[in-house]
């Protein structure tokens, strides 16, 4: 396979470092430690990547109005910092320092008979929305004993939940047969089902940066190679000139999307970006796989959310990913896919050698759920509650944490939140010991990017969310004087 790298180009740096305000508190910089702590800010915060090919000096000074030397002194600083690296006559490249490692340790959640003692911010999910679930589970008790007859193996689904799904996605606007859905253990069985039909070893991957924790560790466990494309910022969707400079040189297999609410920055993609994506990927043969768990999630109604991803595709280029787990609530481990029926035979032929089959149990659950209303009932208790748990967070932060920015999400279950001069990774640790779990940014990076954010899910409300935060605020003082180490305890589980 041909070695691809990634570059930015001049203009595009110069773009990217015009409207940041120069560091140092409005004390006066030096113009090559303004350009230096301005490209440094960008590779932690993801806007550039880790190992992308910076422009000549000469370019540089030219496309920001300074003047060479400026630049080289610049360059110079970051080599000195470990933001830069450089090979005699072929140019230099960002960096993260050593040392500077993206957590990857074994993720163990929280037990629930912790909860008295700790805030978990960790799992991105809420409580059941009783009675909807316990009256699921009824009725798919009453429909077991017929396919107790049976031999209980269903690898593609239960024939009623595929045609439940199916006129789901018809009902959004996407005509789809049953025969184009598969049955799958929660979403990232989903995922992992098309990591492996789309994606061999050390083949390319695009996906947004940042993007979900769990994907991302999915992905590098099976020794794809990651290329990472930055979001706008503000919540403004994808940056559609860097998708297709990706898709045309880096040529990925496979593209990994959230459009809906994307986790974690809470970022709702628009119709005409979701078009322009699928047309792209189909002009490089390049798979798309839209993860759309959070998809049903709206939690303002002032405009209606977007079309389904499946509704811009002409040709099999879109791969859908669904799930009850974020919707419903995640002890409820059905998820699915959506392609095209050859592409779902295809699946469903793998899929002997790993699982054989979703727990039929709770197939016929989320079947009740869809077929007899109690879909809308507990989907709409799961939108209150969330709206609830967001709008206290939010207000808490607004209070007790003013130096932070952060863009309020329309749905979705989580935000991203930049904590101003406290290390994210610092901060997790030191809230940890104040008893409050949160994942730092670098978890949901590329390369160890994001060391300035915390993502933050809607799951507490009221005192607890009041709490959470000035726990987090006392965090943030600990690490300002000096203390919290660096790296995440061991245990936190994100989801």
């Amino acid at each position: 396979m041909s070695q691809w790298t990634a570059s930015v180009s001049a203009a595009h740096l110069a773009r990217l470092l015009a409207p940041r305000p120069q560091p140092g508190g409005g004390r006066k910089l030096p113009a090559y430690r303004g350009v230096a702590d301005g490209i440094r800010l960008l590779v932690l915060e993801g806007r550039v990547q880790v190992a992308a090919r910076l422009p000549a000096e000469r370019e540089l000074a030219m496309a920001l109005g300074v003047s060479r030397t400026t630049v080289a002194a610049a360059y110079e600083a970051l080599r000195a910092e470990g933001f830069a690296r450089s090979r005699r006559g072929a140019g230099s490249w960002t960096a993260i320092p050593d040392g500077h490692v993206l957590p990857s340790r074994t993720l163990e959640p929280l037990p629930p008979d912790a909860g008295g003692s700790a805030i978990d911010l960790g799992c991105a999910s809420l409580p059941a929305p009783e009675p909807w679930l316990s009256r699921a589970m009824q009725g798919a008790l009453a429909e077991l004993p017929a396919y107790a007859a049976t031999h209980g193996d269903f690898p593609a689904g239960l024939p009623v939940l595929r045609e439940a799904i199916a006129d789901r996605y018809t009902a959004r606007g996407v005509p789809t047969m049953p025969e184009q859905i598969m049955v799958t253990t929660g979403a990232m069985g989903a995922i992992a089902a098309a990591a492996r039909r789309l994606v061999g070893p050390g083949e390319r991957v695009a996906v947004e940066s940042p993007s979900y924790a769990n994907v991302l560790e999915l992905f590098r466990e099976t020794g794809t190679r990651l290329v990472p494309v930055a979001l706008r910022e503000g919540l403004a969707g994808w940056d559609m000139d860097a998708w297709r400079r990706v898709l045309r040189d880096a040529a990925p297999r496979m593209v990994y999307v959230m459009p809906d609410f994307h986790n974690p920055t809470g970022t709702l993609v628009g119709d005409d970006q979701r078009r322009d994506l699928v047309e792209a990927a189909r002009a490089a043969g390049t798979v798309v796989v839209a993860d759309e768990t959070m998809a049903e999630l709206l939690l303002d109604d002032e405009e209606p959310a977007a079309r389904p991803m499946a509704a811009f595709d002409r040709g099999g280029t879109v791969m859908t990913v669904g799930s009850a787990s974020k919707a419903v609530w995640a002890g409820l481990r059905i998820g699915w896919v959506r392609t095209t029926p050859d592409v779902v035979r295809r699946l469903v032929s793998a899929r002997a050698y790993l699982d054989l089959g979703s727990p039929v149990i709770d197939q016929l659950a989320v079947a009740w759920l869809l077929r007899g209303g109690g879909w809308e009932q507990a989907l709409a208790a799961r939108r209150a509650r969330a709206r609830e748990c967001r709008d206290d967070l939010v207000a808490a932060l607004r209070e007790r944490t003013p130096g932070w920015e952060f863009t309020v999400p329309r749905g979705g279950m989580t935000m991203w939140v930049r904590t101003g001069d406290v290390s994210g990774s610092r901060l997790a640790v030191a809230g940890e010991r104040l008893g409050v779990r949160v994942p730092s940014g670098p978890r949901f990076g590329v390369d160890g990017a994001f060391e300035s954010y915390v993502r933050l899910p809607f799951t507490v409300s009221g005192p607890a969310a009041t709490e959470a935060v000035t726990r987090l605020a006392e965090a943030a003082d600990v690490v300002r004087s000096g203390g919290g180490a660096e790296g995440e305890g061991s245990g936190l589980f994100v989801a």
